[in-house]
C-alpha cells in the first residue's frame, strides 16, 4: 500500500454515521475490507446490529418532518455543494474505489463524474416538483393536485459502483424531501462512508442520511423493513436478494424501487459497421471488469459476420493490460472475490464442455488477488448456463442467427430485460428493435448508455422502478389530490 493510500484511509471514516455522529458499533464488532488486487486487509470498520440500525432509523425518521419543511432551493443548494465537494475530492474518491473493488483507476475517475452527476441533475429538480390546479369537467369544483415527499427510506447499495450506486438513490431522495438510511455492501463500504463525510461538509442537517455498515445483512435490515414508519425501499442487487426483499417489503406495503440482475443481449446485424461494433463490444463488455448489471452478457451476431467479429476480439482482448488499478496502462483488474473467479470459471467450462471454441483466457491467472483472463469464447450452443446466467466478469461469449426474427427471440428468451444493445445501419431495424426487444434502456450503435439525466431501470424480472431522468424523483414522491367545492 503506498503512502497515498495510507494517508487516504485515515481521512476515511471507519465508523458508523447516525443522526449526524459518527459512532461505534454496539459491542465495538469491527470487520475487514480488503483490497481484491492482493487479498490483504485494507482496514477495520464497524459493524453494526440490528439494534444499531434502528436507531439509524429513528434518527431518519426524526430528521423527516423538518427536511420535508426546506425549501426545495434549500434542498438544492446542499446538493450542489454535495456534487462541488465530489469533485473536489474527485482524485480520493477514485482511489479509494480502485482500493476497495479493485477497477481500473481511470474508471473510477469516470464514476466519480458519472455518480457526481446525480448529485447536480437532482439539486436542479429539487425546485422543479410541480402539481397541477384546475376546474373538474362538472364545474362544481377545484381540484388540487400536490406532490409529497414520500417519507424515510431504506438504501441497499452493492459493491460494483460504490460512489453512483449511492448518489443514485440520495440525490432523488433528499431532493423529493426525504430522509434515508444507507446499508453500503459489506465488500466496498469504504467510498460511501467518504461521500457521507462530504454530506456532512455541505450542511446535511443530522439524520438526514444515516450510514449502517454490516455483515449480517438480513439481520440489520429486519427491524427497519419491519418498521411501519419506514416509507420507502430502494435495492440495487440480484434478482434474488430482490425477490426476498420484495416479500418483506409487502408485510407494511412499502414503495419499492429495484434494480436488479441482467442478462444483455448485444446484437450484430449483417449490416452493422463492424469497427463501431468492436469498440462498443469491448466498452459494453469489459468496463468494471464485466462486473455491472448493464455488461453485454449474451453477444448475439448473425451469422455471417461472427468469424471475423470473434478474431477481432480475441486480438483485443489479448492485448488488454491486466494488474492492480493503480497501474498505468492496466484495462482488466481483479474480481471483487474468489468467488467470482470460480463462477467466472465454470460458466466457461461449461460453454466448452457444450461444443463452444476458447478463442483466448478462460481461466484463473496464478497471481495473489481474484485475477481472471479477459475471455473470448465463441460458437456458443443454446442451453449452456453462460447463456442463461448473468456473468459478471471479463468473458464474451458469442452466439449466432441468420434471420431477424430469430435474433429478436434469442434475444429476449430470457427472465431479465435491463438493457439491450444492437448494431445495424438500417434505421427502420433500429426503430423495430426498441419496439421488440424486451428491455428498460437499449443502445442503438452504442455500448454504454447511463446519463444521469435519463431513466435507469429494467422490466421482467430486471426490476421495478427507474432511477435518473425526470422519472428518478418521483419514485421518493406521493401524490395527494385535494377537491375545492366552488
Amino acid at each position: 500500500m503506498s503512502d497515498l493510500e495510507s494517508t487516504l484511509l485515515e481521512a476515511t471514516p471507519r465508523q458508523l454515521f447516525i443522526n449526524g455522529e459518527w459512532c461505534d458499533a454496539g459491542g465495538g464488532a469491527t470487520f475487514a475490507v480488503h483490497d481484491p488486487s492482493n487479498g490483504g486487509v485494507v482496514c477495520r470498520i464497524a459493524d453494526a446490529t440490528a439494534e444499531d440500525a434502528a436507531r439509524a432509523l429513528d434518527a431518519a425518521v426524526a430528521a423527516q418532518e423538518p427536511w420535508a419543511a426546506t425549501s426545495p432551493r434549500f434542498r438544492s443548494e446542499i446538493l450542489r455543494r454535495a456534487w462541488e465537494l465530489v469533485l473536489e475530492h474527485a482524485d480520493d474518491l477514485a482511489l479509494l474505489m480502485t482500493v476497495e473493488m479493485g477497477k481500473p483507476l481511470s474508471e473510477a475517475r469516470g464514476e466519480v463524474l458519472y455518480g457526481g452527476e446525480f448529485l447536480r441533475w437532482f439539486s436542479e429538480e429539487a425546485v422543479r416538483i410541480h402539481g397541477r390546479y384546475g376546474l373538474n369537467p362538472e364545474g362544481t369544483g377545484q381540484m388540487v393536485v400536490s406532490q409529497r415527499p414520500v417519507g424515510p427510506c431504506y438504501f441497499i447499495t452493492p459493491w460494483n459502483f460504490p460512489l453512483a450506486m449511492a448518489t443514485r438513490k440520495i440525490a432523488p431522495a433528499l431532493a423529493a424531501g426525504c430522509t434515508a438510511v444507507i446499508k453500503p455492501p459489506q465488500l466496498t463500504p469504504l467510498t460511501t462512508l467518504y461521500f457521507a463525510r462530504l454530506l456532512s461538509e455541505a450542511g446535511l442537517p443530522p439524520g438526514v442520511v444515516n450510514v449502517v455498515t454490516a455483515t449480517a445483512s438480513a439481520q440489520v435490515s429486519a427491524p427497519i423493513l419491519a418498521d411501519p414508519r419506514l416509507r420507502k425501499l430502494s435495492f440495487t442487487g440480484s434478482t434474488e436478494v430482490g425477490r426476498r426483499l420484495l416479500a418483506q417489503a409487502a408485510d407494511t406495503v412499502l414503495r419499492v424501487s429495484m434494480e436488479l440482475g441482467g442478462n444483455a443481449p448485444f446484437l450484430i446485424f449483417e449490416d452493422a459497421d463492424l469497427d463501431k461494433a468492436v469498440e462498443g463490444a469491448l466498452t459494453a463488455k469489459f468496463r468494471n471488469i464485466g462486473q455491472a448489471c448493464t455488461a453485454a452478457n449474451r453477444f448475439i451476431v448473425h451469422e455471417s459476420l461472427a468469424d471475423e467479429f470473434a478474431t477481432r476480439m480475441a486480438i483485443r482482448v489479448r492485448g488488454m493490460g491486466i494488474g492492480r488499478g493503480t497501474e498505468d496502462g492496466v484495462v482488466i483488474g481483479p474480481l471483487i472475490d474468489d468467488d467470482a473467479v470460480t463462477k467466472a470459471a465454470d460458466l466457461v467450462d461449461d460453454a466448452v464442455a457444450r461444443g463452444a471454441v476458447l478463442l483466448t483466457g478462460g481461466a484463473r491467472i496464478e497471481r495473489p488477488g481474484s485475477f481472471f483472463q479477459p475471455t473470448v469464447v465463441t460458437a456458443v450452443v443454446p442451453g449452456s448456463a453462460i447463456l442463461r446466467e448473468e456473468i459478471f466478469g471479463p468473458v464474451l461469449a458469442i452466439s449466432t442467427f441468420s434471420t431477424e426474427d430469430e435474433a429478436v427471440r434469442l434475444a429476449n428468451d430470457t427472465e431479465y430485460g435491463l438493457i439491450s444493445y444492437v448494431y445495424t445501419r438500417d434505421l427502420a431495424r433500429g426503430h423495430r428493435m426498441i419496439d421488440r426487444l424486451e428491455t428498460g434502456m437499449m443502445g442503438l450503435n452504442a455500448g454504454v448508455v447511463s446519463n444521469a439525466a435519463a431513466p435507469f431501470g429494467g422490466v421482467k424480472q430486471s426490476g421495478v422502478g427507474r432511477e435518473g431522468g425526470f422519472e428518478g424523483i418521483h419514485e421518493y414522491l406521493s401524490t395527494k389530490y385535494t377537491f375545492i367545492p366552488v
